[in-house]
């Protein structure tokens, strides 16, 4: 170690007063709740153009856009974008299970008010595989097609007329209930903006989504499997509804159609194959292969020229309309039904859109309001279903895509929508022949990135276990009980985690670095000494209710004894000596207690009180004979020595006690008032505190009175060790400390500043290093 860098800092030993009042602390000053609300609510001339630009982010950016700099960007950017996003949307209409030319929809009107409300230059708005199955399982749930099943013309084996579905009905009431879902899930968005509470997605940590969107992934993969092979299946919602549809697929499995397997097969392996492709020579590219839009094209071209679905019985998406749907109100009366899953819908959908628009925003030095996006989403998703799309977020697959082909702006979302526009109104018709099996082979190829979250888990589990354990149970409860049900047990199970380990803290003995201001766990380093008579404990968490019996415990265990037990032994040897005291067995002298009869022991633990006190039991009267009443007479005991009565006292091997709660965060009435009980009854208890608001927050609870003090707290550990090693040598010397600072102050110290008679502050004559924490220490003289 170089022995030049060292630092050293002459300072007085400070308690919390004595700090305050040589700083000159001032009043902080509170506000009311009338107040807060009243400042919140104020609205002038001045103010009126922030409202309007933090509602309307657009007018941030667009006087600023760089035409020539930034529009050839966005418009490559768009393009591209935009071809994948309609086939993307038509794919992702097969997971809400509705027509295809609804995920167009999808793909188009979240993005035209996202362009102006939102916050994210760089978000690729629209359908995500893991909203549209959650949205698709209550689709199918209150929908499935045993409700629309009619008897046909034609006869089975047995004589009787076959059942066939009534597409038109189903596909009518599907519609409806998704586009109402939707408007809902906009509702509850809107509303958590609205309210400021997009701090709720911060409960979604990266573990738990991970191991949610995996699952999730799977969940797609099933769902999309029965389109591969194109056989039946039934439609199952909530607990082992997976396997249920695996089963029904292995079941069916002869009914396979070879033509659908085949191309869904070859798409999934090109799409793959090309994706791998542009990411490894992702910057000799200009532009990424837009594979899906190749593929679709295509198979469109070989499905018409081969008439597939006529010939080989494939399933193709057989009706694409040109043109809108005119805007419909949501059916408000299926809202009831679908309310839980649109909140955890609406949720997710958020949770992801504002993870990845953090993540570019982060790349590029920008801005991501999580409020506003709320809102920009509420409203987008409103819109959308009032137009029959469905729900919409992003994606990062399209986003990358938008932000690596040059996209700066939300002009490229806006060329992109026009893209979705142009299939909408005149290209749609052509992708007609299109097969199923390959639009669920482009959903299966585009979930490589989620399922290879998978290697997380190795790395979690070296890195912190509690992350891993999060992430593997939100992925097998999300598998096993549905993707709302086990969302709901991932986010309890990782609030559960936060519990356990606020409720169970990391406790420490700390010892000192010599010749340092360092305290350090004992556990940890091999030249660190404790200080004789003195206990330091720190605790590395909040302090409250759930806890205090624990901290209570670590307490014990780290000072070696029960301090209430103590305490209570302590109290029964004092009444028994007071009784031997009154009987005349024991008398005061200037020597201290001498037995008058012969007790079995010489006890010379015992001292006479110069200046006794009134106590309870009587008037103090005179010594008569030399001596006293015990209820009368107080004494001072050794209890270190050998006691005239048969009370078995624990061990006390300290006179001192340092609690460390430089890393206690908040504390509760309960801990407050539990925290007077776990000192040792012995001279000195002291305690660490972090910050003010701890010492403003324990004033307000009524911690502090008579015995326990303002007084009594100090700035670090050091202070309090210090200050502890003054006393404790001022009594060995019999030296009152009055007279050791009055040395002090005649020798080198500035005259201390007026204070309480219960306080005598104390300046260390010495240069100490001072302490870089900003921790104060509560000290309670028992």
């Amino acid at each position: 170690m170089d022995s030049q860098n060292q630092y050293c800092v002459s300072r007085p030993i400070y308690s919390t007063r004595a700090f305050e009042h040589v700083n000159e602390k001032q009043v902080r000053e509170t506000k009311t709740i009338k107040e807060r609300l009243r400042n919140s609510v104020k609205c002038s001339p001045k103010l009126i153009p922030q409202i309007i630009k933090k509602f309307f982010p657009i007018l941030n950016w667009l006087p600023i856009y760089q035409l020539k700099q930034w529009l050839p960007g966005d418009i490559v950017a768009g393009v591209t974008t935009g071809m994948v996003c309609a086939l993307q949307g038509l794919a992702y209409s097969l997971l809400v299970g509705v027509p295809p030319v609804y995920g167009l929809y999808a793909a188009f009107f979240p993005i035209l008010t996202y362009f102006i409300l939102g916050t994210s230059r760089h978000l690729s708005v629209g359908p995500f595989p893991v909203t549209c199955l959650m949205q698709g399982a209550v689709v199918l749930s209150l929908a499935p097609d045993e409700l629309f099943l009619y008897h046909g013309n034609t006869t089975g084996v047995n004589g009787t007329a076959t059942l066939v579905v009534n597409t038109t009905a189903r596909d009518a009431t599907r519609i409806s209930i998704a586009t109402s879902m939707t408007v809902l899930i906009g509702l509850f968005q809107f509303g958590m903006g609205v309210v400021q509470v997009g701090f709720l997605v911060r409960y979604l940590s990266d573990p738990l989504v991970g191991g949610f969107t995996t699952a999730a992934a799977l969940q797609v993969v099933v769902s999309q499997l029965k389109l591969i092979f194109n056989v039946p299946t039934n439609n199952y919602n909530g607990i082992l509804s997976l396997f249920y549809t695996i089963g029904d697929i292995f079941k069916n499995i002869k009914q396979t159609n070879m033509v659908d397997l085949i191309a869904a097969v070859l798409t999934i392996i090109v799409v793959m194959l090309v994706k791998e492709f542009n990411t490894k020579f992702q910057k000799k590219l200009p532009v990424p292969i837009p594979i899906e839009v190749i593929v679709t094209i295509i198979d469109s071209g070989v499905s018409y020229a081969m008439d597939l679905s006529t010939n080989y019985g494939a399933g193709i998406v057989r009706t694409i309309p040109r043109g809108f749907i005119p805007p419909r109100s949501p059916d408000v009366s299926l809202f009831s039904s679908f309310g839980g899953p649109s909140f955890s819908t609406g949720v997710v959908s958020y949770a992801i859109a504002i993870s990845v628009a953090k993540v570019y925003a982060a790349k590029h030095e920008l801005i991501v309001d999580g409020n506003q996006e709320l809102i920009a989403f509420g409203i987008s998703n409103i819109f959308c279903g009032c137009f029959s799309g469905f729900v919409a977020t992003t994606a990062l697959s399209r986003t990358a895509i938008q932000e690596s082909t040059g996209g700066k702006t939300q002009v490229a979302g806006i060329i992109s929508a026009l893209m979705v526009l142009i299939v909408i109104v005149a290209v749609g018709p052509l992708l007609q022949p299109l097969q199923k099996s390959v639009l669920g082979a482009i959903i299966v190829a585009n979930l490589k990135g989620m399922f290879m979250q998978v290697h997380d888990v190795p790395i979690l589990w070296r890195k912190n276990k509690t992350d891993c354990c999060i992430w593997v149970l939100t992925c097998l409860a999300c598998i096993f009980l549905g993707l709302d049900v086990g969302l709901l047990t991932g986010v309890i199970f990782e609030l559960g985690t936060v519990v356990i380990r606020t409720q169970f803290p990391t406790c420490s003995t700390l010892g000192n670095v010599p010749s340092t201001e360092i305290y350090k766990n004992m556990k940890d380093y091999k030249n660190i000494i404790e200080c004789p008579g003195v206990k330091v404990f720190k605790c590395a968490a909040p302090i409250y209710f759930a806890n205090i019996e624990y901290l209570r415990d670590q307490i014990k265990h780290t000072v070696g004894f029960n301090a209430v037990r103590v305490f209570k032994k302590r109290n029964k040897a004092l009444k028994k000596i007071h009784q031997l005291i009154k009987k005349g067995k024991l008398k005061v002298t200037e020597n201290g207690l001498v037995p008058v009869a012969p007790l079995g022991v010489d006890n010379e633990a015992f001292e006479r009180e110069r200046d006794p006190e009134q106590v309870e039991g009587g008037a103090q009267q005179e010594v008569n004979g030399g001596a006293r009443p015990a209820a009368e007479v107080e004494v001072q005991v050794d209890w270190s020595s050998t006691l005239p009565v048969s009370v078995r006292i624990p061990k006390v091997n300290i006179h001192s006690l340092v609690m460390d709660f430089t890393a206690v965060s908040f504390l509760d009435v309960m801990a407050a008032k539990s925290l007077k009980l776990v000192g040792p009854q012995n001279k000195h208890f002291f305690s660490v505190i972090l910050s003010d608001e701890i010492i403003m927050k324990m004033e307000s609870m009524g911690f502090f009175d008579e015995v326990v003090n303002r007084g009594m707290l100090f700035i670090s550990v050091h202070d309090a060790i210090l200050y502890i090693k003054m006393e404790t040598d001022s009594e060995n010397s019999d030296d009152s400390m009055a007279e050791k600072i009055s040395q002090m102050q005649d020798d080198k110290a500035p005259p201390p500043f007026t204070e309480d008679e219960d306080l005598i502050e104390t300046y260390d004559n010495q240069h100490l290093v001072s302490s870089c924490t900003l921790s104060t220490v509560l000290n309670k003289l028992i």
